[in-house]
């Protein structure tokens, strides 16, 4: 069973802590064999936002855990705890996947961990990120990074984001799928997508649909040969209107949504079935095996093949 471990030392916010212990606390439905042993690690009470939190194990634990996620910082020009500083360096050093959450990138920056890596924070600590730690490459504008043993989310729902991908690195999409779905959330979001809208989208009125409505309408139809045109027509609105609320909204056009859409559902049906390629490229509306291949390959970096042979080793089911 592998351990995640969160460090609860110094002034913490709730939102961030919590939300990585309901995340990886609970398993989505009968999924219990291989999930995680959640442990609150520091070194006695904590008061988080408006409660205090009593650990259940020492700091020391951190080197002992397979991945160390960092929640957020209540105050950034606080002084950091420097036990917390070591124990997150000494985890990073003994092989754990180390995570920040929002300002908990502060801790990574402070560990070394950040020297020569991509990273983000919340955007408006990003500049402070940055002058801190100059080595470090930090990217404002992006939800989360992952640099393979070292990842960091920007703020609040980010977090939600960043805990997600950590599922479908280690269970698959199915698995994180359904972990969103027990969330109530949407299907985790690419760490590329910006943090923040730029440009509200406009209030609904009658006869329109609304973003949100029209992107559940798609996925029920990935199978389908949808256009910008198609998704416009139901929007009851321009390609161009659009596109710009696609953009404002999800970070990406509605075509660059479409594909990701297309490649998660190709990600669960071949984890879940022996459908062939050719059988998964029509039904999730890629036509032909070869498409799929391209596609799948330039989004998840592996191809469905090799893919598959990963997962369905440690999902079956």
């Amino acid at each position: 069973m592998p351990t995640v471990a969160l460090p609860a030392v110094g002034h913490l916010l709730h939102f961030e802590l919590a939300v990585a212990y309901e995340i990886f606390g609970n398993p989505p439905g009968e999924t219990t064999e291989g999930w995680y042993d959640v442990q609150l690690c520091g070194p006695g009470p904590v008061r988080v936002g408006p409660f205090t939190v009593e650990p259940d194990r020492g700091l020391d634990r951190l080197a002992e855990a397979d991945t160390v996620i960092v929640p957020a910082c209540a105050d950034v020009d606080a002084p950091l705890p420097p036990e917390l500083v070591e124990a997150v360096r000494a985890a990073h050093a003994a092989g754990a996947r180390i995570a920040s959450l929002c300002t908990g990138a502060f801790v990574l920056g402070a560990a070394g961990l950040l020297d020569g890596r991509r990273a983000t924070t919340h955007w408006a600590h990003a500049a402070e990120l940055s002058a801190r730690h100059p080595r470090a490459l930090v990217d404002p504008d992006v939800l989360y990074t992952d640099n393979g043993s070292v990842l960091t989310a920007a703020g609040k729902a980010a977090a939600v984001d960043l805990c997600l991908h950590l599922i479908h690195l280690d269970h698959g999409a199915a698995v994180a799928n359904a972990v969103a779905r027990r969330l109530v959330m949407p299907l985790h979001r690419p760490g590329g997508q910006a943090q923040f809208v730029s440009t509200p989208v406009r209030a609904t009125g009658a006869g329109d649909h609304g973003l949100a409505h029209l992107l559940a309408w798609a996925q029920q139809r990935l199978d389908r040969p949808l256009t910008v045109t198609d998704l416009a027509r139901r929007a009851n609105t321009s390609p161009r209107h659009l596109g710009r609320q696609f953009r404002a909204t999800v970070g990406q056009t509605p075509l660059q949504w479409l594909l990701t859409q297309r490649v998660r559902r190709a990600q669960e049906l071949l984890e879940a079935t022996d459908e062939s390629v050719e059988a998964v490229a029509r039904a999730t509306g890629m036509g032909t095996a070869t498409t799929l291949r391209r596609q799948f390959k330039r989004t998840v970096g592996v191809s469905p093949v090799s893919y598959r042979r990963s997962f369905r080793a440690t999902n079956p089911n």
